[in-house]
């Protein structure tokens, strides 16, 4: 995926219409792979804006009885209290830096870049956007929880996102990861950057999807953060 992750091909891409001034950064969940949300995004896309859908490596996973199937790191359970991969997270964690620095070479500088995910690649994208060095254009967490969370706040101490804009969106009847782990982590969100800078969306009757309405809402926010700027 980075150079140091070769088990995965590469990312599935929605290229911009015309020259690209930003980026979304999008991490597929648990056994997906990132075709199909570059199709869904292909059909929402901003003009000015290149959308860029890794696929996570192939692994064993605890959670689905050692089962190998794409992963961004191994899972334990999904209770507030399972053990968790930190080692597969921090790994995971820099390789998604890594595909940010990748695009800041492409021309791209990093607060033009919305990293985002949806369930445990949401996770992945909270955490990474906690913990970089890079000033993001944003998140977009869906149906996710925030990974390691007892180690914040110390582990966004250094953060250059203290200020970033979040947007945080969960189905209200998500058998699998919970309705209140969403909302527990946008309030531990809000704790650890400007919560005035936090949004929380919840969509009646939704499970582990998403659905039309979300993706209207994930446009307006990206819209938002990363307008089209003068010289395209």
């Amino acid at each position: 995926m980075c150079g140091n992750n070769m088990s995965a091909p590469l990312p599935a891409i929605v290229p911009a219409a015309r020259k690209a001034t930003a980026a979304v950064i999008f991490l597929h969940g648990l056994g997906d792979t990132g075709h199909g949300w570059a199709e869904a995004f292909a059909g929402t896309r901003i003009p000015h804006v290149k959308y860029i859908c890794p696929h996570a490596p192939t692994m064993p996973v605890s959670l689905n009885m050692r089962m190998s199937m794409p992963s961004w790191f191994d899972i334990y359970g999904l209770s507030p209290d399972a053990d968790e991969d930190e080692a597969g997270i921090k790994r995971a964690s820099e390789n998604i830096k890594a595909l940010i620095d990748q695009e800041v070479k492409n021309g791209i500088p990093s607060h033009r870049i919305i990293l985002g995910g949806f369930s445990q690649g949401g996770a992945l994208s909270l955490y990474t956007a906690l913990t970089t060095q890079q000033k993001l254009g944003g998140v977009v967490a869906l149906s996710c929880w925030l990974p390691l969370r007892k180690s914040f706040p110390q582990a966004s101490a250094n953060s250059a996102n203290k200020d970033m804009h979040v947007l945080q969106c969960h189905g209200d009847a998500d058998p699998l990861v919970p309705f209140i782990f969403g909302s527990q982590t946008s309030e531990k969100m809000k704790s650890l950057v400007n919560p005035a800078n936090v949004t929380f969306k919840s969509y009646r009757g939704l499970p582990h999807s998403a659905c039309p309405e979300e993706m209207v809402d994930i446009k307006r926010f990206i819209e938002k953060q990363l307008p089209p700027i003068s010289d395209e």
